[in-house]
């Protein structure tokens, strides 16, 4: 038989202390069993499913595994049921519990991310941008400094950081990203990414990122059609933990769409009155973006690598200083067909398969005697491009 206890500082339950009297076997952090006080062998957990394995075939008896927290909310539970094993569980209050709890703050409107490592950092500093509160379970190059360099300057948070969750050291601090990257931080457990800026929702059905939107190629009164938008946003294929650039975005609808679709997303323009616009359709919307005012391609040079561009505006120069950032996916609308191979061949050029599609969108109308006819329409030349196996 094998238990999984967490631990949380508190005192343990009457069966958690009887599956630990019992064990001939403990597996846990060094951190946590040295306070628990056993008689029973310990073993550190750093190899854990070998040190089970190798129990369990010399029919020692039941084992227990301790862990923080609760240990079936990104826990070792996982780990346990894909190697086989079917445990008994015995949580306690899980690092995102308290660490709510210790700020005063609900938390059924949050996102709870727990990255695996610094190659993660990318989403994650992603789901921050999108979503108004964020709990981070800390891990190796994914804490409160790494963090706030990521999001300064561009999108303003403040990071909670609970350091030593019911320990002897525990502190809870309100930090800014400027001081968050700069001073010592000695246990962080969490981090708490809010926005301040943000107005909290009505209580909802379903916790965490909210489901997406019940529409989407709105009926934006531009010169895309929302048929062609439609194809764009499929092209794109933006989601929660993706960065999405649109170049050239005029009214932003398409940076709209996708932050409705739960992406982080800039929105390049240098046009006065299509910024205003677009802050606008942001502030309707009820969405994220922030807006990078100028030229490209020289606007985009201090822009985080973007997972996914659009672009709408701009010449060749433009296309070529996107691809040159690697975006798994470069979506481009142009307006004549004879700009459609001169593109399709810059961007094979530079390491990407690339197709043109031409769509019109020509819309059934009633005339007056009650017969359907077409509206005549302008075709939009849309062009999509990933990067080639070899580049």
């Amino acid at each position: 038989m094998i238990t999984v206890v967490g631990w949380d500082g508190s005192e343990l339950s009457a069966k958690a202390v009887e599956r630990l009297r019992g064990a001939t076997l403990v597996v846990g952090p060094d951190a946590i069993i040295g306070q628990l006080r056993l008689t029973a062998p310990v073993v550190a957990d750093g190899s854990l499913l070998q040190t089970l394995d190798s129990h369990f075939e010399q029919g020692e008896g039941a084992a227990v595994v301790v862990a923080e927290g609760d240990p079936g909310f990104f826990g070792v539970v996982r780990r346990l049921r894909a190697h086989g094993l079917k445990p008994d569980v015995l949580p306690a209050t899980s690092l995102i519990t308290r660490a709510f709890a210790c700020a005063g703050l609900n938390w059924e409107d949050a996102l709870v991310v727990a990255p695996a490592g610094p190659h993660q950092l990318n989403r994650v500093v992603n789901a921050c941008r999108a979503h108004p509160k964020v709990a981070l379970l800390v891990a190796p190059g994914v804490g409160p400094g790494d963090i706030a360099r990521e999001l300064a300057p561009t999108t303003p948070r403040e990071l909670i950081v609970c350091e030593d969750i019911g320990g002897p050291d525990e502190r809870v601090t309100h930090s800014r990203m400027g001081e968050a990257t700069t001073r010592p931080w000695k246990d962080p457990d969490v981090v708490l990414v809010i926005d301040p800026l943000h107005q909290a929702r009505e209580p909802g059905w379903v916790a965490g990122a909210q489901p997406g939107p019940a529409e989407w190629a709105l009926p934006f009164a531009t010169a895309i059609p929302a048929e062609v938008r439609a194809y764009i946003l499929a092209k794109l294929g933006p989601r929660l933990g993706d960065l999405v650039w649109d170049v050239g975005a005029g009214s932003g609808e398409i940076a709209v769409e996708c932050a409705r679709l739960g992406a982080a997303v800039v929105a390049v323009e240098r046009d006065d009155a299509a910024c205003a616009r677009l802050r606008a359709a942001v502030l309707e919307h009820g969405v994220k973006v922030a807006l990078a005012r100028g030229q490209a391609p020289p606007a985009l040079e201090p822009l985080p690598d973007p997972d996914a561009v659009f672009v709408g505006g701009g010449g060749a120069d433009v296309i070529v200083a996107c691809a040159a950032r690697r975006p798994r996916t470069l979506v481009c609308a142009l307006k004549s067909v004879e700009r459609v191979s001169a593109v399709l061949d810059r961007l094979r050029e530079h390491g990407y398969r690339a197709e043109g599609t031409q769509i019109i969108a020509s819309k059934l109308t009633i005339q007056p005697d009650g017969s359907h006819s077409l509206t005549a329409a302008d075709p939009v030349f849309v062009v999509h491009a990933t990067p080639s196996r070899v580049a």
